[in-house]
């Protein structure tokens, strides 16, 4: 079968993978969705001004994939956006503590698996027309 070779786009996305860290998933969760779909320099600001622990590990991740987009495909920081943040569960450790009477008390300790993929949105804008139009009111 001949079948033609679809021209594959330029390369315009960069990720990081942030395996096993330590945080539970839903606490990773309200923090990714606050920067889903925004720019990578107003993520920063954003990252660096949240008041929860977790901040610090997603603010290295977006910084790594952001290092990644520029040194490996040449891209510029500027024009990045968080087109995909997803956070998984990973594995858990379990600890018994000692307890009163005999007892045991069970502790979970969860881990969570973060990506983040970056999008050079100059491109698209330069060949789809990607800024929308402002309708006319009259």
């Amino acid at each position: 079968m001949n079948r033609k070779k679809q021209a594959s786009p330029p390369y315009t996305r960069a990720y990081a993978f942030g395996d096993n860290i330590r945080m539970s998933a839903d606490k990773a969760r309200r923090i990714i969705d606050q920067i889903r779909g925004r720019s990578y320099e107003e993520t920063l600001m954003i990252l660096e001004l949240m008041p929860y622990r977790g901040c610090y590990p997603i603010f290295q991740l977006v910084y790594s994939a952001a290092a990644n987009a520029s040194h490996n495909q040449g891209l510029d920081k500027k024009n990045l956006v968080i087109t995909q943040a997803e956070v998984n569960e990973s594995t858990t450790s379990k600890k018994f503590k000692p307890r009163a009477q005999g007892r045991s008390y069970s502790i979970k300790r969860r881990t969570c698996n973060i990506t983040i993929v970056l999008t050079d949105v100059s491109l698209f804008k330069e060949s789809t027309g990607f800024i929308k139009k402002k309708p006319d009111r009259e």
